[in-house]
């Protein structure tokens, strides 16, 4: 029996493409991949334990032979909602189709495999965009404390709770030349480490504000001190002085993505500086999509799974001839140490 465009085209192929494709890739992943790694439930609803590390509360006095007082559990905040759908789909068009018909006739492997590698990179352009989403949330959150999605008619917003005090705007914003920006570092570290939690140690921040940091006189004089006048003021010098006087390593995050309205947006706003603890934030919860709870067995489609919960679906056409490629996923970050970062608006 002959092979067909159904032969060639399949879910495992696409997700195996994938796969090796994201294994060759020299680029470090995403951000949020890091801070918020993937894990599977089944269904949609999700929930998480936030701020489960609160301040200890001192033991109440008690008399001698007198029954114990019954303490409350501390620091628990149970915070539950419905994980968002996205789904998208991509059809061979009509010229590779015939393209590939023709090399499948006549028996050209390599033509078969070139076709076939244009068809697979057109494909996992939904998965490039399924792998945006997820990042767009986890960024959205770590910027804001939210997530605010709108579109095809869908509106979600999830508000995580991050505390108004852990948003704060220095009393003088970090392009000013006198700004204080070690005294407002450390304020805001003993802020965090006041309420119960560990100090924060790391920074998120873009290219703007660490550049700012060398037009700031104090840290010019500082860094000249502390080089003995031999150090170039540069974005290295700032951060190693900045992780001497406080213990927190900077990094500078310029991912972009394009939205659907066609604008190329910053993953993190330029004008933030975002403090966070050490270890995971959170994690990125996949849920079962449709297409994985009623379609893996179905003779009507092919599904894989790939980075842990994304569906890859394919499905024959009769009118036209071809193959249509799914890509589906419920998804949502978690936040459990929402109550131990800051948001700094500093410039």
């Amino acid at each position: 029996m002959e092979e067909t465009i159904f032969d060639f085209v399949q879910a495992q192929e696409i997700a195996t493409y994938w796969e090796t494709r994201q294994a060759q890739k020299a680029l470090p992943p995403y951000l949020g991949e890091i801070l918020f790694p993937a894990r599977k439930k089944m269904g949609l609803e999700l929930k998480w334990i936030k701020g489960a590390k609160g301040m200890p509360v001192e033991l109440n006095l008690s008399a001698f032979d007198a029954r114990a007082i019954k303490k409350d559990r501390i620091g628990f905040s149970e915070v539950s909602a419905r994980m968002p759908f996205f789904k998208n789909s991509m059809s061979i068009d009509e010229d590779l189709r015939q393209k590939l018909l023709m090399a499948i006739e006549a028996g050209n492997a390599t033509y078969v495999d070139t076709i076939l590698a244009n068809i697979f990179d057109d494909e996992t352009f939904l998965l490039e965009d399924a792998a945006v989403t997820r990042e767009k949330m986890r960024m959205q959150l770590l910027s804001t404390g939210t997530i605010v999605m709108a579109n095809n008619g869908q509106e979600y917003t999830y508000d995580y709770g991050i505390p108004a005090e852990h948003k704060p705007t220095p009393e003088k914003l970090w392009n000013a030349a006198d700004a204080d920006i070690i005294g407002d570092i450390t304020k805001w570290q003993d802020l965090i480490e006041d309420q119960g939690y560990s100090r924060p140690t790391r920074a998120i921040t873009s290219r703007k504000v660490l550049r700012s940091m060398m037009s700031n006189e104090a840290m010019k004089n500082a860094v000249y001190v502390f080089g003995q006048g031999k150090v170039n003021l540069d974005e290295t010098s700032i951060r190693n002085y900045i992780f001497d006087q406080t213990g927190v390593t900077i990094q500078v995050y310029e991912k972009k993505y394009k939205g659907l309205d066609g604008k190329v947006t910053r993953f993190i706003p330029e004008d933030l500086f975002i403090m966070i603890p050490d270890g995971d934030l959170g994690n990125t919860w996949f849920g079962t999509t449709p297409e994985e709870a009623d379609l893996m067995a179905s003779q009507n489609a092919k599904v894989s799974i790939v980075d842990t919960g994304v569906a890859v679906t394919t499905t024959d056409e009769v009118d036209p001839v071809s193959v249509t490629t799914k890509v589906s996923q419920v998804c949502m970050p978690s936040f459990e140490a929402a109550d131990q970062i800051i948001i700094a608006d500093v410039i």
